[in-house]
Formats: C-alpha cells, sequence, structure tokens
C-alpha cells in the first residue's frame, strides 16, 4: 500500500527532524510526545528551524505554512492509528520502546509498517513486542535530519522483501540515500564508527596530545569534516555512552568498552554541545 500519512513517535532532535523531513516531503504527519510540555518545545524547535531557514532565504514563508499545516501533534498514542508507516524516535530505552510498539500493534491496522530510529539496538528486539515482526524495519536517520542524506535501513530475519521495499522506497521519496544492513547492533555506520570516537578518547586520556591537536590532527590529515572529540560534543557524550553499553554488550570486544574518561564525564553531566560542556566548553557562545 502507498504511504500517505506518517507517524513519528518522540519529537526531540531526531524525531524532530524526522517529522521535518516528512512535512516537507508533502506528508501527512502526526508526531507523538510524553506530555504537553515536551509536545511544545519539539514543535517550537522545529518552528525555529524552519523559520531560520525562511530569514536565510532557502525557505519561503508560504512553503513553511504549508509543512506546518501537515503537522499534527498529540500526546494520545491512538492518534497514530491511522498512519501507513510510524517510526519511533523516543530516547534509547529498550522496555519504552517495546511498550511503545506493543501499544500500537493492538490499535494500527495490519498494513502499517513499524520502524525504530535506533542508533544500535538490534530491531528484532523491538519487533519481537508486536505480532508484525515481519512488517518491523530499522531506519536510521542521522543527525541533523534534514541535512543528513543518508539513512541505515535495517532488516531483520523476520523481516519481509516487501517491507523493506516499501520502507526504502519510503526513504528514497524524502530525498535520502538508503543504505542496507542486517541487524546486527551498531549496524554500519556505529558499528565503525564507535571504535574510531572512543580511540579518540583513549588518546586523550593517555596524554598523547592535546584535545585540539587531536581533532585538528584527523581534520587535517585525513580530511574529516570535523574532529573526533568535537563531533562526540556534537553527537553528545551520553548518547555515545549508551551505545558503547550495547555493543559491548552485543560483541564483548574490547574495542567497544567505554573508557573510563567517557564514563566520568557522562556521570557528571558533561553531554557536550547540548548541555553546554563536553569535551569543550559552549556555555560562552
Amino acid at each position: 500500500m502507498e504511504i500517505k500519512k506518517v507517524g513519528v513517535a518522540g519529537c526531540g532532535l531526531m524525531g524532530g527532524g524526522i517529522v521535518q523531513t516528512c512535512a516537507q516531503s508533502g506528508y501527512q504527519v502526526v508526531t507523538l510526545e510524553a506530555n504537553d510540555e515536551l509536545l511544545k518545545k519539539g514543535l517550537g524547535a522545529l518552528a525555529n528551524n524552519l523559520s531560520r531557514a525562511v530569514d536565510k532565504g532557502k525557505l519561503r514563508q508560504a512553503d513553511m505554512d504549508a509543512i506546518f499545516s501537515r503537522i499534527h501533534g498529540t500526546t494520545s498514542v491512538e492518534a497514530l492509528a491511522d498512519c501507513d508507516i510510524v517510526v519511533e524516535a523516543i530516547i534509547e530505552d529498550l522496555e519504552l520502546k517495546k511498550r511503545l510498539f506493543s501499544d500500537l500493534d493492538a490499535i494500527c491496522p495490519e498494513h502499517t509498517i513499524f520502524a525504530s530510529n535506533t542508533s544500535s539496538i538490534p530491531i528484532i528486539e523491538m519487533a519481537s513486542a508486536t505480532k508484525r515482526a515481519e512488517r518491523f524495519v530499522g531506519l536510521h536517520f542521522f543527525n541533523p535530519v534534514p541535512v543528513m542524506k543518508l539513512v541505515e535501513v535495517i532488516s531483520t530475519i523476520q523481516s519481509n522483501e516487501e517491507t523493506v521495499r516499501r520502507a526504502t522506497a519510503f526513504i528514497e521519496s524524502l530525498d535520502k540515500k538508503a543504505i542496507q544492513a542486517k541487524d546486527r547492533a551498531g549496524f554500519i555506520v556505529n558499528l565503525l564508527l564507535v571504535p574510531y570516537l572512543l580511540d579518540a578518547i583513549r588518546a586523550l586520556e593517555m596524554g598523547l596530545a592535546t584535545k585540539e591537536d587531536i581533532d585538528t590532527g584527523m581534520v587535517l590529515g585525513c580530511g574529516y569534516p570535523m574532529g573526533p572529540l568535537t563531533l562526540l560534543d556534537f553527537v553528545g557524550l551520553d548518547t555515545i555512552y549508551s551505545i558503547t553499553k550495547i555493543l559491548f554488550d552485543e560483541f564483548k570486544d574490547p574495542k567497544y568498552a567505554s573508557p573510563p574518561l567517557l564514563k566520568q564525564m557522562v556521570k557528571a553531566g558533561f553531554y557536550g554541545r547540548k548541555s553546554g560542556r563536553g569535551f569543550y566548553d559552549y556555555r560562552s557562545k
């Protein structure tokens, strides 16, 4: 069946970006949040993003108004009952995700595709909470969603070919590049990226070089757009810390183990840009 209406569970950094991208591509979008305060915050951030695009001349005011007219916020899971696809983008808590999908499974029609935006949790663990594991995939978007072109499409051992085809076509309709991955923790990008980021933290821990020189070395020496420690601050140290626990639990490989410095910074509340302080200090900016 053709996908016409999209549900997005979560309207935070990633969820809001997915909502914006889908609405800009012409889809009717229903976004679910846990309470009115979080919903207002998420929609407000989305409005600010679009307003900045209007101010920069990248988007017309009429187009912004049209985009917003296609977005409907809710705090009721029942509002997603008639969606053709539901993309989950809530916090990386497996039990919360399973509970959400179980609730959705009870109210959504048989044709509805379920997808998770998780960056590392095996998809089958969430699919097992539903009776539609064959119509369940991973759709891992990258931050910032409206800008980043890549989406990992993850199929489990139960995902059927038609669901994967429909999900891939949906991603391509958003003007994104879909790559296919099997259902292993970390998928493609994080499986390869996380050890690199953790090695940068270990290099800083052992006093190999300053954070500035580590970042400059990778930018100018390897042509990366930003250094690993800057990237860690951008992604969120708490997010990376959660991913390391999932990857290490899956593979038991020391390269995925969190360095002590990362754990200490997370416990101290140094999450990076979003908290104002990580490897760099953003409080004055």
